[in-house]
C-alpha cells in the first residue's frame, strides 16, 4: 500500500472519529435540551396546577362568604364588584385552558376529565354572580351539586399535578441518564482518539522511517559506486516504491553509461593504438620507396659524375624501378587521402555511364606485374551481358584495383578469379583467391580503418591496412554492399554487390 494511501486511510479513520464525537456532542445536546424543556413545562404544568388550585379555593371561600352574607342581610352586588368576580372566572377558566395546551399528551386524559368537572364548577358560580342581587333567588349551595363539583374538580386537579410531577422526576432522571451516557462516549471516543491517533501515527513513523532508511542506504550504495544494488525491499506501490524504482533506473542507466564510457574509452585506446600501429606502417610503407628513389637517384647521379661510357640498359632499368618506387609512393598518399576525405564526409560520388567489363581487363593488365612476381595466375570469367553502370567509374576502377592486388599479395602460386553475375538492377561481383585465408577473428576487422588482420600481416606482407576500409567506404559510397567468407588456409572471396544507377551525383557520407 502506498503512503499516500496509508496517510488517506488514517487521515480518514481520525475524520470518522472526530466525526462521532461532533455527533454525540451534538446528538447528547440535542436530547438535553429536549428532556430540559419537557421538564420545565412539566414543571410549569405542576405551577400552573397549584395556582389553579389555590384560585379555586379562594373563590369557593369568596362565595361561601357571599351566601353567607345574603341571608343574613340584604346587601347587593355592585357592578363593580360583579365585573371582578366576571374576571377572576375568566382567568381561573383562561388558566385551566393553558394547563391544557403544556400538559403532555400523556396527560390529556386527566386534563380532560379537570376540564369537564371545572367547565362545571364554573358554570355554576357564574350563574351565582348572575342572579345574586335578584331578590327571589335562593342559592341552595348546600343542598346543590356545587360541593361535588368542587371536590371532583379538585381532585382532578391533583390527580394531574401528581402525573405531571411523575413525568418531571421522569424527565429529570432521563436528563441525568443522558448526560451521564453522552459524558461516557465522548470521553471513550477521546481516548479512541488518543490512542488510534496514536497507532496510527506509530505505525506511519515506523513504516515511513524505515522507507526512507532503505532509501538513504540505497542512495549512500550507489554513490559509493555499488552500482548493481537495488533497492527492492520497500513494501510502497505508491510514492516511495516510485522513488525506489527511480533509483534502480538511474542505477541502471549510470551503470550502463559507465560501461559505454568504459567500452568506448577501451575502443579508443584500440583506435589509438591501431593509429599508432598505422602510423609505424606507414613510416615504414613511404620509406621503402623512397629509400628506393633515393638510391637509385644517388646511383644514376654518380654515373653521371664519372667519365667513363653510360650503360644505357642498365640506367634505364634503374629508372624504371624510380618510377615504380614514386608510383608505390603515390599510391600510398592516395589512399591515406582517401581515407582521410571518408572520415571527414568530403569524399564524393561523380557519376557517369561506363561498361564494367573493360575497366576490369584494365585493371587486371595493371596488376599483371604483381601477380608475376608472386606466380599468380589470373581468370576472368565470363559474365554475359552486364548492364550500362552509371555511377563512379573511378572508384569502381580502385575497388578492383585494392580487391586483386590484395588478393595477389596474399597469394602465392595460386589463382585468383573475378565473376560477374547481373541480378536485376543490381550486379553481385566476386573476387577469390586460394591464398592464406583469415580466421573469423580476423574476418570481423578486416574491414576496420588502420588495422591489418594480424599484427604479423605488416611484417611479412607490409601494407597500411587501408585498402579494404577504402574498398568498404567506395561499396556503400556507391550505394553496394561488401561482405567476406575466408578460411584460413583455403583461401579468401569477397562478395560485392553494385547497383547499376548509384546514388545522386555528388554525394557523400562520413565513415561508419
Amino acid at each position: 500500500m502506498s503512503l499516500k494511501r496509508r496517510l488517506t486511510l488514517s487521515l480518514l479513520a481520525i475524520l470518522v472519529i472526530f466525526s462521532l464525537n461532533v455527533g454525540t456532542h451534538f446528538w447528547g445536546s440535542f436530547a438535553r435540551t429536549e428532556s430540559m424543556i419537557a421538564y420545565r413545562t412539566s414543571v410549569s404544568a405542576q405551577q400552573l396546577s397549584a395556582t389553579i388550585g389555590q384560585q379555586l379555593e379562594e373563590q369557593r371561600i369568596q362565595i361561601r362568604v357571599l351566601a353567607t352574607l345574603r341571608e343574613t342581610t340584604e346587601d347587593t352586588l355592585s357592578a363593580e364588584d360583579h365585573e371582578q368576580a366576571k374576571t377572576n372566572l375568566e382567568s381561573t377558566a383562561a388558566k385551566i385552558s393553558a394547563l391544557g395546551e403544556i400538559s403532555q399528551d400523556i396527560n390529556q386524559p386527566q386534563y380532560r376529565a379537570l376540564r369537564e368537572a371545572g367547565d362545571k364548577l364554573l358554570a355554576v358560580w357564574r350563574n351565582f354572580y348572575l342572579r345574586y342581587n335578584d331578590p327571589g333567588y335562593q342559592p341552595p349551595l348546600d343542598t346543590s351539586n356545587e360541593p361535588v363539583f368542587y371536590e371532583e374538580t379538585m381532585q382532578r386537579l391533583e390527580t394531574l399535578r401528581a402525573a405531571q410531577g411523575f413525568i418531571a422526576e421522569q424527565r429529570a432522571a432521563i436528563i441525568d441518564r443522558t448526560i451521564n451516557l453522552t459524558d461516557r462516549i465522548t470521553l471513550a471516543s477521546f481516548l479512541a482518539s488518543i490512542l488510534l491517533t496514536s497507532i496510527l501515527g506509530f505505525f506511519l513513523v515506523r513504516y515511513t522511517s524505515e522507507s526512507l532508511n532503505r532509501l538513504k542506504t540505497g542512495t549512500q550504495r550507489i554513490g559509493s559506486g555499488d552500482l548493481s544494488y537495488r533497492i527492492d525491499d520497500i513494501e510502497d506501490s505508491g510514492e516511495l516504491g516510485d522513488l525506489a524504482k527511480a533509483f534502480n533506473e538511474m542505477s541502471e542507466k549510470l551503470r550502463k553509461a559507465i560501461l559505454e564510457v568504459s567500452t568506448a574509452r577501451e575502443n579508443a585506446d584500440l583506435a589509438n593504438q591501431a593509429k599508432s600501429s598505422f602510423l609505424a606502417n606507414v613510416s615504414h610503407e613511404l620509406r621503402t620507396p623512397l629509400t628506393a628513389i633515393i638510391g637509385y637517384s644517388e646511383m644514376l647521379y654518380d654515373e653521371l659524375g664519372d667519365d667513363g661510357r653510360i650503360n644505357r640498359g642498365q640506367f634505364q632499368q634503374d629508372l624504371q624501378k624510380i618510377i615504380l618506387s614514386g608510383k608505390q609512393l603515390l599510391g600510398l598518399i592516395n589512399d591515406i587521402l582517401d581515407i582521410s576525405k571518408i572520415e571527414t564526409g568530403k569524399m564524393t560520388v561523380l557519376m557517369e555511364d561506363f561498361e564494367a567489363l573493360p575497366i576490369l581487363q584494365q585493371v587486371c593488365q595493371t596488376i599483371q606485374p604483381m601477380l608475376e612476381k608472386q606466380n599468380n595466375k589470373l581468370t576472368l570469367k565470363p559474365m554475359g551481358e552486364l548492364p550500362t553502370f552509371h555511377n563512379d567509374a573511378t572508384k569502381f576502377r580502385q575497388l578492383f584495383l585494392n580487391l586483386l592486388s590484395n588478393a595477389s599479395k596474399f597469394t602465392q602460386s595460386g589463382n585468383i578469379e573475378v565473376s560477374a553475375k547481373p541480378r536485376g538492377r543490381v550486379v553481385a561481383f566476386t573476387v577469390s583467391d586460394n591464398g592464406i585465408g583469415m580466421s573469423r577473428k580476423q574476418q570481423k576487422k578486416v574491414f576496420e580503418a588502420f588495422v591489418q588482420a594480424d599484427d604479423s600481416t605488416s611484417r611479412n606482407y607490409g601494407g597500411t591496412g587501408l585498402g579494404l576500409a577504402i574498398c568498404k567506404e567506395y561499396c556503400q559510397l556507391m550505394g553496394g554492399s561488401i561482405t567476406v567468407k575466408s578460411s584460413l588456409g583455403v583461401g579468401t572471396t569477397f562478395y560485392i554487390k553494385l547497383p547499376s544507377r548509384g546514388p545522386a551525383q555528388g554525394s557523400s557520407r562520413a565513415a561508419g
